[in-house]
């Protein structure tokens, strides 16, 4: 199977639509967290995950984990683990970069897994992409491009937040590599919750060595945020990420800066330019290419997560 159809995608591509824009959502939510909760942006991070805890640790009970695809048990569980220690990074680091820069922005670099992802899925194969799966990564770049806008014309004031974005985006991509080779043995809601068990206490630490305000005047951005970004955008990215390509996986997180610069414009007069309108098509035209490319390469028959 190659990098574009590793299996068939079922309903993966309406989940990762879902997904990514219930996850879009989230920036927004940090900044109310902070206004209206008084709670700093690891803080948030902290509570977006203890919140969740229960629930997913509710779905995980039913879950039976399979061993399969070539990893046993306990690989797939320091895999599930290491999972915490970078999403716990990216958490920190994503949300306050979210406060220092504007929200299409703090998006789109906490999103350059969109770039790295795919570039490491044609890696790990050791496959060249298709021209058709080529150029949607070009577009998909161009887009990505132009949506930063002013991003280019890097300030004081922007500056660390961008800086901070763009090592979550890293973290992140280190998060749906191990998460990958987790989910196929333990089960999405088995991986999460072993993610997040080891996300927490580092959360914490963390919030605790910055000074950073963890207990909330008041809850409701914290709930949204945990629904939202944590129970559904990563319960549907986790159902996905062993259901499709890198390349698909890493096109379809492009959705998250178009959905932030909208709320971005409208809630706070950040405004779309022409370019981030252009950028917003050529993302789209890529996602539609990607969904119809359905070549496979004769040569690659193991999935990422079977890959050393």
């Amino acid at each position: 199977m190659d990098p574009i159809a590793r299996r068939s995608p079922g309903l993966a591509i309406p989940a990762l639509l879902v997904g990514n824009i219930a996850l879009a959502i989230g920036p927004w939510l940090v900044r109310l967290a902070q206004t209206e909760g008084q709670v700093g942006p690891i803080g948030s991070g902290f509570w977006r995950l203890a919140l969740a805890l229960p629930i997913i640790l509710l779905f995980a009970r039913g879950e039976r984990a399979t061993g399969g695809e070539g990893i046993g048990l306990r690989p797939a569980i320091i895999a599930a683990l290491s999972t915490g220690i970078f999403f716990a990074i990216d958490l920190a680091t994503w949300h306050s970069g979210i406060l220092r820069t504007r929200l299409s922005n703090a998006t789109l670099f906490g999103n350059v897994t969109a770039i790295l992802l795919p570039l490491y899925g044609f890696v790990a194969m050791r496959a060249l992409p298709t021209r058709r799966q080529a150029l949607a990564l070009a577009l998909a770049t161009i887009g990505a491009a132009l949506l930063m806008g002013r991003s280019y014309e890097l300030s004081a004031r922007n500056l660390a937040g961008d800086l901070l974005c763009l090592c979550a985006g890293v973290c992140y991509t280190g998060y749906f590599v191990a998460a990958e080779r987790a989910r196929t043995a333990l089960g999405t809601w088995t991986t999460l919750s072993w993610s997040m068990i080891a996300s927490l206490p580092l959360l914490l630490l963390i919030a605790f060595a910055l000074h950073d305000p963890i207990w909330p005047h008041v809850w409701w951005p914290l709930i949204l945020l945990t629904a939202g970004s944590q129970v559904l955008g990563q319960g549907l990215m986790m159902y996905a990420v062993v259901r499709v390509s890198s390349l698909v996986m890493g096109l379809m997180l492009l959705v998250q800066p178009v959905v932030a610069a909208t709320i971005g414009w409208i809630v706070y007069g950040e405004r779309l330019t022409g370019f981030d309108v252009i950028g917003a098509v050529l993302i789209a035209i890529a996602l539609l290419m990607v969904r119809a490319s359905r070549r496979t390469l004769p040569a690659e028959r193991k999935s990422l997560s079977s890959e050393p």
